[in-house]
């Protein structure tokens, strides 16, 4: 579980800089350049994930139990995480309702997936891992709900339609054929 930590730590992190730290991390990139700062961003937001999926991966070998979770709530996660996808996808779709009003879609859907996952996963690396992203995704949203939101194409009908099939297809595409071959569990 120590390779998953310090992989949370790292991934988490990098992404916690804009709640701590939101002016030092204007100021490095306007001293070094957006793009420079995007990229030493990601590669440390790469490896950070890359080692707390494969901590993940560890973890699960050897799992330690703090409770079992009946399993009707298998069927709540599968409930929730459609609209965590709609969420998701409002993060990218221009012009679309869902963004224009709730102005951090990815984070909430971040929210919701973590959440429906503690539900349905009773091992303590589970606990930690979905709780972790949960927490970041608590202080994170304050933080974001501070700043001023970017201005957005106005939001309509037709873009608010494309989020919600688009957010229906990828989930029933990684729910029913995607999630057993990722993550070894069948979602029902």
């Amino acid at each position: 579980m120590t390779v998953m930590i310090l992989g949370l730590l790292i991934f988490l992190g990098v992404h916690s800089v804009r709640i701590v730290a939101d002016d030092w991390r204007t100021t490095q990139i306007q001293r070094r350049g957006e793009v420079p700062w995007k990229g030493a961003y990601s590669v440390i937001a790469v490896v950070g994930l890359a080692l707390a999926i494969w901590g993940y991966g560890q973890m699960r070998l050897a799992p330690t139990w703090v409770w079992f979770p009946p399993t009707g709530l298998r069927h709540a996660v599968a409930l929730l995480m459609i609209p965590a996808f709609i969420l998701l996808v409002a993060t990218y779709v221009p012009g679309n309702h869902i963004k224009a009003k709730l102005g951090h879609p990815m984070i909430l859907a971040v929210k919701l997936w973590a959440f429906a996952h503690l539900l349905a996963n009773g091992r303590l690396g589970d606990i930690v891992f979905f709780g972790a992203f949960l927490l970041w995704a608590v202080f994170d949203f304050r933080a974001a709900r501070r700043r001023p939101r970017p201005s957005s194409s106005a939001p309509g009908m037709i873009g608010t339609a494309i989020t919600v099939v688009i957010g229906l297809v990828a989930y029933y595409l990684f729910a029913f054929h995607l999630h057993a071959w990722v993550t070894g569990v069948p979602v029902i």
